[in-house]
C-alpha cells in the first residue's frame, strides 16, 4: 500500500524547515541549529502560559454557574498540583532514557487533550447536561490528564537545553525557556479577551489546540538523533540524593512565596480598593499581567543582552522578591500593589533561570532531566501549599501572606549563603567554561 504523501508545496515548506535544523556532516547540530531548536521549544510552550493564565481567569467566575463552591473550584487546581509534583519527577527520569523529544511530545499533547476535555466538560455544565456533582468530577479528571502527563514537557524541554549548551550558556537558554511561560502569561488575558466574544469556553478551546499544534512542530521539526542515555545500571535520583535535596528544598521555597501573591492578590484588590466582582477581576488581570511584563524584561533583557552570572540573578532576585513582600504588606493604593507585583515578576524572572542552571550543573550529563523533574515538581508544591496557608492567614489579617513571603525568601537567602552544594553551583555557573558536547 502506498504512503500518502503532501501536497508540492506543504512538503517543499517541511522539507525547508527540516532543512533549518540539519545536522553538520559529522552529525552534530550547528550552533545556528541548537539557537533554532531552543527558539522553536520556546514557541510550542507558549501554550502552556496561556493556558495557566486563562484557566484562573475563567473558571473561578463560572463557579456559581456549574453551582460549585470556592473549596471545590481550588481543589480542581490542587489535585492537578499534587499529581505534578511526582509525575514531573517520572517524566524527568524518562526523558534520560527515551530522549527528550517523546517525553515532549507526551506533555504537550496531554497538555492539548486536557484542555479541550477540560473546556468540553465546562460547556455541556454550563448548558445543564451535566448533573454539577459529575462536572466536579469530570473537571478532576480532565486537569488530572494535565497533572500526570502534561509535566514532562517542561522538564524534557529543560534537558534538551542543558544537553546542548555549555555552563556559561546555560543560564540564557534557562532564561529563554521561562520565559516562554511568562510571554505565555502576559498574552493570555488579551487572547481571552478577543475570543470570548465567541463564547466564554472559546479561549480554552483555542489552547487545546494550540498545545496540539506545538506537539506537531515538536514531532515534525525537532531535531534529536543522538541514542538516549542508558542508565540501567545508575542508581535513579531521588529527592534525598545529597546532591539534589538543597535544591528541593530552594524549589519548595521559591515555588511556595511565589505562588502566595497570585494565589492571594485579587482578595487584597477588592479589600482595599472596596471593588466590585467584574472590577476586581479586571483590576487583577492587569496586575498580573504587568507582572508577567517584568518577568519577560528579566529575561530577555536582564539575562540574555546583560549575560548576568547565576550568582547576581539569584541573589538579586530574592532580594527583588523580598521587597515586593514587603511593600504589599502595606499597599494603599492599586499603583503601588502593580509596582509590587512587578518587582515580583523582576525577581522572579531573575532567580528561577538562575536556579534552574545552577541545579542542571550539579548533576551529571545522564541525569539533567531527572534534575528538572525533581526541581519542577517540588516547585509545584508551592500550588498546594499557598492556596491552603496563604489563604487561611489572609482570612485572619490581610498583610500576613505577604510576611510569611517575605519570611520564607529571607530563610531561602540564609540557605543560600550557608548550604555548600547550592553555593558550589551557583559558583561554577559563574567560572566553569567547560562546554557540553553539541548533540544532534
Amino acid at each position: 500500500m502506498k504512503t500518502p504523501t503532501p501536497p508540492p508545496r506543504v512538503q517543499g515548506w517541511l522539507d525547508r524547515a527540516r532543512a533549518a535544523f540539519a545536522p553538520e556532516e559529522d552529525g552534530t547540530t550547528s550552533v545556528e541549529g541548537r539557537r533554532r531548536a531552543i527558539v522553536l521549544l520556546f514557541m510550542c510552550l507558549i501554550a502552556n502560559g496561556v493556558g495557566q493564565t486563562l484557566m484562573f481567569a475563567i473558571l473561578p467566575p463560572l463557579a456559581r454557574d456549574l453551582k460549585l463552591t470556592e473549596f471545590q473550584i481550588g481543589s480542581i487546581f490542587a489535585v492537578s498540583a499534587t499529581l505534578w509534583v511526582f509525575s514531573s519527577a517520572y517524566w524527568g527520569a524518562r526523558s534520560d532514557t527515551w530522549g527528550r523529544r517523546p517525553v515532549l511530545l507526551i506533555g504537550l499533547a496531554a497538555f492539548g487533550i486536557s484542555t479541550l476535555a477540560f473546556a468540553s466538560v465546562l460547556l455541556f455544565g454550563l448548558w445543564g447536561l451535566f448533573a454539577p456533582t459529575m462536572t466536579y468530577a469530570l473537571l478532576i479528571a480532565t486537569r488530572s490528564v494535565f497533572g500526570i502527563f502534561g509535566s514532562g514537557a517542561y522538564p524534557a524541554a529543560q534537558a534538551y537545553i542543558a544537553d546542548r549548551t555549555t555552563a556559561q550558556e546555560r543560564t540564557q537558554g534557562m532564561a529563554t525557556l521561562n520565559a516562554a511561560f511568562g510571554l505565555g502569561a502576559a498574552i493570555g488575558p488579551g487572547i481571552g479577551a478577543a475570543l470570548i466574544v465567541l463564547g466564554v469556553i472559546a479561549p480554552l478551546f483555542f489552547v487545546g489546540i494550540l498545545g496540539l499544534l506545538s506537539a506537531a512542530a515538536i514531532w515534525i521539526l525537532l531535531p534529536e538523533r543522538t541514542r538516549p542515555h542508558k542508565r540501567e545500571q545508575m542508581k535513579p535520583l531521588s529527592w534525598f540524593d545529597p546532591r539534589v535535596l538543597p535544591f528541593v528544598v530552594f524549589s519548595v521555597i521559591q515555588g511556595t512565596a511565589g505562588s502566595i501573591q497570585i494565589q492571594t492578590v485579587a482578595f487584597f484588590i477588592r479589600d482595599t480598593l472596596n471593588t466590585s466582582t467584574a472590577e476586581t477581576q479586571q483590576l487583577a488581570g492587569v496586575a498580573l499581567m504587568c507582572s508577567a511584563i517584568a518577568t519577560l524584561f528579566a529575561q530577555f533583557v536582564l539575562v540574555q543582552r546583560f549575560k548576568l552570572t547565576t550568582r547576581f540573578l539569584i541573589y538579586w532576585g530574592i532580594a527583588s522578591a523580598i521587597v515586593s513582600n514587603l511593600l504589599i504588606m502595606f499597599a494603599p493604593n492599586y499603583g503601588l500593589i502593580v509596582f509590587a507585583l512587578m518587582m515580583s515578576g523582576l525577581g522572579f524572572g531573575m532567580l528561577r533561570p538562575g536556579f534552574a542552571a545552577a541545579a542542571s550543573l550539579a548533576v551529571s550529563q545522564d541525569e539533567q532531566g531527572a534534575i528538572a523533574g525533581l526541581t519542577g515538581g517540588a516547585s509545584a508544591a508551592g500550588f498546594i501549599f499557598a492556596p491552603l496557608v496563604g489563604n487561611l492567614l489572609y482570612s485572619w489579617s490581610k498583610p500576613m501572606p505577604y510576611a510569611l513571603g517575605a519570611v520564607l525568601l529571607v530563610g531561602l537567602l540564609i540557605y543560600v549563603l550557608n548550604n555548600k552544594r547550592l553555593k558550589t553551583a551557583v559558583v561554577q555557573g559563574l567560572s566553569d567554561d567547560s562546554t557540553s558536547i553539541p548533540q544532534a
